[in-house]
């Protein structure tokens, strides 16, 4: 695999918008935009959207590449699969297929300007001076606070130039200054340059099959490589994150790869960034079962491929996980002055309120959720039990005293089992215990028929407190081992 790193050069160099191959036309991340700008503005600003709130002291948390003098002041950073921890570059590495020629990569860029916005009261002498508050004459409050600014550059390159060596593309935000008037003084906005490059590179693997390397470098010096945090965010790229699509490839999944490309797939090494495929199910690959697509998203958070944002969502509210419906009812139960607070904070919190507060009752009912991966109920045999939904039931149903047959062996409570998620279709979590020992807790019925088996994991230091108040792996009986012949549960 060629180097991607910034210690060489590049055997070509594209500008953003220019130099773009003839033919290509349209945009081929539209039906990811959705799940891409939920990436960007992931913890933009937390609950209760306050200045005041302590968790919104401490900010950008994920995909955030900073000066990588300032990253190793302490020692080379340790590479990670996800971005959660603070790096200088992001390398995505995926499996695609191109089985004609004419094939051309397209790269879009995506990441946030740290935005200091600064309040200044107008003096007497007619000199403006910082303040962290200033209050208009009509009462309305302004506060001094960090925003971000969006940025994305669209790259494109020939996959025969991507063959014969690193190509390199600026993606540079500049520096900038607004400001805006106000009677009582006037709100100056302040962005540092960002410096930044992307590099991608390409190997043959078999005919028709590649492996694609794309690497995004913070490519500037901090003023103070002891300097703070803060700081040092105004150079750095927050919720930096990647798209690839183009003409004449498609992109194999890094986690649910076609069982021929298991092997190379385990050969890609992402770092600080975890690659998946966007868009629908089922677009591309070996009968439309979704282990290929057009699109990936690379994204400094762990995802599951083809991820959507539920419809039912009326709108971003930026704090981890979107749990929609409980943050609309916090954020409904905030005073009024909380609210007065918030507005003055950030344009997105006033937003946030806004969309809140005149929420229509049934926009709100559907927040409570759906169940999206039910079959099509069958027609019950007379003598069978009760749909999940109908009174009894869940009767006869004991997830302490069940047990479910594994390879002949009876497991339930107590069993001990060898951990083995299946490669297909596993969440990324669950990678992590394959050939892990661990202790069956309970056997659970799900609503669609299927059954899964509640588990601890034996090495896990932590296993007894989990235990202790509910919160297990869960995992299909085919996905364990039991260990020892004729294991019998504890009663």
């Amino acid at each position: 695999m060629a180097d991607t790193g910034g210690e060489g050069g590049a055997a070509c160099v594209v500008t953003p918008g220019r130099d773009i191959p003839e033919g290509l036309s349209g945009d081929p991340f539209t039906q990811v935009s959705a799940v891409a700008d939920a990436v960007l503005y992931e913890g933009y600003l937390l609950y209760p959207y306050r200045r005041s709130s302590a968790k919104n002291r401490v900010r950008w948390q994920f995909g955030v590449l900073l000066p990588r003098d300032w990253v190793e002041a302490d020692g080379p950073v340790a590479e990670g699969i996800s971005g959660s921890a603070d790096s200088w570059y992001q390398r995505t590495e995926c499996l695609v297929r191109a089985p004609g020629p004419g094939a051309v990569l397209r790269v879009r860029v995506r990441y946030l300007q740290l935005q200091r916005k600064q309040v200044e009261a107008l003096g007497e002498d007619g000199r403006h001076r910082p303040v962290e508050t200033l209050h208009a004459e009509d009462g309305t409050a302004h506060l001094s606070f960090d925003e971000a600014v969006p940025y994305e550059a669209d790259l494109a390159w020939p996959l025969d130039e991507l063959l014969r060596g690193p190509c390199t593309a600026e993606v540079t935000a500049p520096a900038a200054v607004d400001t805006e008037p106000l009677d009582a003084g006037r709100v100056v906005r302040r962005r540092e340059e960002v410096r930044a490059h992307t590099t991608a590179v390409a190997e043959r693997l078999a005919d028709g099959l590649y492996r694609l390397c794309v690497r995004t470098e913070n490519a500037g010096e901090a003023v103070d490589a002891r300097s703070p945090r803060a700081e040092a965010l105004r150079l750095a790229l927050l919720a930096a994150h990647t798209l690839l699509g183009g003409e004449g490839l498609e992109f194999v999944s890094q986690t649910d790869p076609p069982a021929a490309l298991r092997e190379r797939a385990r050969g890609c090494r992402s770092a600080f960034t975890f690659p998946v495929l966007g868009g629908p199910a089922g677009e591309g690959g070996e009968g439309g079962d979704g282990a290929t697509g057009p699109v990936l998203l690379s994204a400094p958070i762990i995802l599951p491929d083809h991820p959507q944002v539920a419809p039912e969502s009326p709108g971003d509210l930026h704090d981890a996980a979107e749990i929609d419906e409980i943050l609309t009812l916090r954020t409904m139960l905030l005073t009024d002055e909380e609210k007065a607070e918030a507005r003055a904070t950030d344009p997105r919190a006033a937003r946030i309120l806004d969309r809140v507060d005149t929420m229509p009752p049934e926009v709100f009912a559907n927040l409570h959720g759906a169940i999206r991966s039910l079959a099509p109920a069958a027609t019950p045999a007379p003598e069978a039990r009760p749909a999940w939904w109908q009174e009894g039931g869940d009767a006869g149903l004991s997830p302490t005293t069940d047990t479910v047959l594994v390879d002949g062996v009876p497991l339930g409570t107590g069993s001990r089992v060898r951990l083995n998620p299946r490669l297909r279709g596993a969440d990324a979590q669950d990678m992590f215990l394959v050939g892990r020992t661990a202790e069956v807790a309970g056997v659970f019925h799900d609503v669609d028929g299927s059954v899964h088996l509640a588990v601890t994991v034996e090495d896990d230091p932590a296993a007894e407190l989990h235990g202790w108040y509910g919160r297990f792996h869960y995992f299909r009986p085919d996905e364990l081992e039991p260990l020892g012949s004729g294991t019998v549960p504890r009663p």
